[in-house]
């Protein structure tokens, strides 16, 4: 009974197990190596996005939703391939939820999302490079498209308008090389709105300067406690 060859059914169901395990690692490896064809899907929300397209610092393509205090609404709108668009389609029908993006390395003033709220109107394209995430928020360089051309960084715009401080880099690594890279380049645009006196860092005129000198002077405050204390 010992000599009896293996029942057919048992080799068919192993090499079913062998064959799937190697679909698995064939469609894994093609994943990793082609991140131009995953990028045809649609994500709905941050949570869905794969942890190595924010590791290469992927750009995906959305469409501005809205913008609040918490951040723009951008809704995924994938780069089609003519060819596949049909079978990379996900289900008809089925409307795209957006999904909340921060623009990293960046705080706004008041006026700074006043500036956003007028210059990223609803419907425009712009493209997400992906930094980092934090829970179902994306922390990304935005910039808004231009026809056939990729118009200026928005976080660098904001940054040399004078519409926002540098904030560190939430989700990367200080040792790591795009933190750095990230850093200098926005650094160098919050610098030169600095120099320039731009938005946060305008200056006052010298007769402001000269007003709030004499306003603020020893003499003024006593001559301000005299006629308190006789009127």
């Amino acid at each position: 009974m010992n000599n009896m060859p293996e029942p057919r059914r048992g080799r068919d169901d192993q090499q079913d197990r062998r064959d799937q395990g190697n679909i698995v690692s064939t469609i894994s490896h093609f994943v990793d190596d082609n991140l131009t064809f995953v990028r045809t899907t649609r994500f709905r929300a941050a949570s869905e996005i794969p942890a190595r397209f924010i590791e290469r610092n992927v750009s995906l393509r959305g469409r501005v939703r809205s913008v609040s205090d918490r951040g723009v609404e951008v809704e995924h709108v994938p780069v089609y391939l003519p060819v596949l668009s049909p079978l990379l389609s996900k289900v008809k029908g089925v409307d795209s939820s957006s999904i909340l993006v921060h623009l990293a390395g960046v705080e706004l003033t008041p006026e700074g999302r006043v500036w956003l709220q007028e210059n990223l109107a609803p419907a425009q394209t712009v493209w997400l490079k992906l930094i980092s995430r934090e829970d179902d928020m994306l922390h990304c360089l935005v910039r808004r498209s231009q026809g056939s051309v990729w118009g200026r960084c928005v976080n660098e715009e904001l940054l040399w308008l004078g519409l926002a401080r540098t904030t560190p880099v939430v989700g990367v690594r200080t040792d790591s090389r795009i933190y750095w890279h990230l850093h200098k380049r926005l650094h160098r645009a919050e610098v030169k709105a600095e120099r320039k006196g731009r938005g946060l860092w305008q200056r006052d005129s010298t007769w402001e300067r000269v007003s709030r000198a004499i306003l603020d002077s020893s003499v003024i405050r006593m001559m301000r406690r005299i006629f308190q204390k006789t009127g």
